[in-house]
């Protein structure tokens, strides 16, 4: 397509959105991937970020043309060091150069305030990559530290649920026994230099994995009637606040309460394979337009009610050269050519219930269609994918963003 009228249509959402929602969204972050040989040029995406209200960007590597393109926007980014560089990064020397080369070479003009080494390694079963993660990321700090940037951008890595071996109820929530010896000098490391332990939260595949028994109101942020932690007497009725409070639950039971958590990928895909349950467009709309609206209360979760929220949604763009199911290639906001990947309006039957209160009492009975163990089965849906790069964000200014990019095309 012609990069000008992209860029036009960009522009004229950017300045409907600056009508409309000024400052709603300013503590969103969007993940933007790039397994694709479709995408617009990173100069051309600054317009849609802005768009979409989002203040933080997420990287899985340091892309030159992105830090580039986003010099002077204010846009804070998080960078990403893969997982085929982590042996590499055992050497110092090489650590201060990647720092050097994909760092420091961008401040201060591109905002980048932290580095994830590595994705997921600790669930990746390859004891290459977990005996290199929390090395690369020492040395990497300690380069941060030399150069004299470590008051600004911190170090940190980003883990799928399956580390955890308990997840309901949230209170109950415990590390793999497997992976303890792993995770502790990491979450010692997060103490030491204040840098947040990031989680990937997808309640889509535990519905994926049992939709008989998990209730799909309670897993899109609609309303139902939830499920109460016996223990607690926290009562959920979302399936992401309950995920979130069983990694707090986690980090607590080895003395770490106090770490922040932040979500680094969520999402739902607007389509899917035939065996995909729940993989469509309507339920992605939901989705993330329900949890948008609960970002704005910044009321936190039960078990961190004054907590506001740091979640990155997967992902800006739909990616087609992505591997596995059809839904890893279905969870953008937008098109390659800039248009949204479906339109989000929210109606009065849109209406999302975010009570999250202490109750006392008996816990509340599951729905007829759920089960308790269903409602919270987090760490066997994730296992079954492989690797992860995955999470949305929309609201109601697309519907009009999608009409404009109508109008100018």
């Amino acid at each position: 397509m012609e990069y000008s009228r992209f860029y036009y249509c960009a522009s004229l959402i950017l300045s409907i959105s600056g009508l409309v929602f000024p400052v709603m969204v300013g503590s969103i972050g969007i993940n933007y991937g790039q397994i694709a040989n479709n995408l617009p040029a990173p100069d051309n995406v600054v317009p849609l970020v802005k768009s979409i209200g989002a203040t933080k960007v997420k990287l899985y590597d340091a892309d030159p043309r992105v830090l580039k393109a986003f010099a002077n926007t204010g846009v804070e980014f998080i960078v990403g060091l893969g997982n085929e560089y982590l042996s590499k990064m055992r050497d110092p020397e090489k650590a201060q150069a990647w720092v050097k080369t994909n760092v420091q070479a961008y401040l201060p003009a591109t905002k980048i305030t932290c580095i994830t080494i590595g994705n997921e390694v600790l669930t990746f079963n390859d004891t290459g990559l977990t005996d290199n993660l929390f090395p690369a990321m020492q040395n990497i700090h300690t380069a941060l530290v030399n150069l004299g940037l470590d008051k600004q951008v911190s170090v940190t890595t980003a883990h799928s649920l399956a580390i955890l071996e308990v997840s309901y109820p949230p209170s109950a929530g415990s590390f793999r026994k497997d992976l303890v010896g792993c995770i502790t000098p990491i979450l010692n490391f997060h103490a030491k230099t204040n840098s947040p332990f990031l989680i990937n939260a997808y309640p889509f595949f535990a519905y994926k994995s049992n939709p008989k028994q998990i209730s799909l109101d309670f897993v899109l942020f609609q309303p139902n009637q939830g499920i109460v932690d016996s223990k607690s007497n926290f009562h959920y009725d979302n399936m992401l606040f309950a995920q979130i409070d069983a990694v707090h639950s986690a980090l607590a039971s080895l003395g770490y309460s106090k770490l922040p958590v932040h979500i680094s990928e969520t999402g739902w895909p607007s389509k899917g394979d035939a065996d995909e349950v729940g993989a469509t467009l309507e339920n992605a709309k939901k989705y993330n337009g329900n949890l948008l609206k609960i970002i704005c209360q910044r009321k936190g979760t039960p078990m961190r009610p004054n907590t506001d929220f740091n979640i990155y949604v997967f992902a800006l763009f739909n990616e087609n050269m992505k591997p596995g199911p059809a839904s890893e290639r279905n969870y953008g906001l937008f098109k390659p050519d800039g248009t949204p990947a479906y339109s989000l309006g929210i109606s009065g039957t849109d209406a999302v219930s975010a009570n999250t209160t202490t109750t006392t009492g008996a816990p509340a009975p599951p729905s007829p269609d759920s089960s308790s163990n269903g409602y919270l089965s987090i760490s066997a849906a994730v296992k079954e994918r492989c690797c992860s790069c995955i999470g949305q964000l929309l609201f109601p200014l697309l519907l009009l963003s999608y009409s404009a990019f109508r109008l100018a095309f």
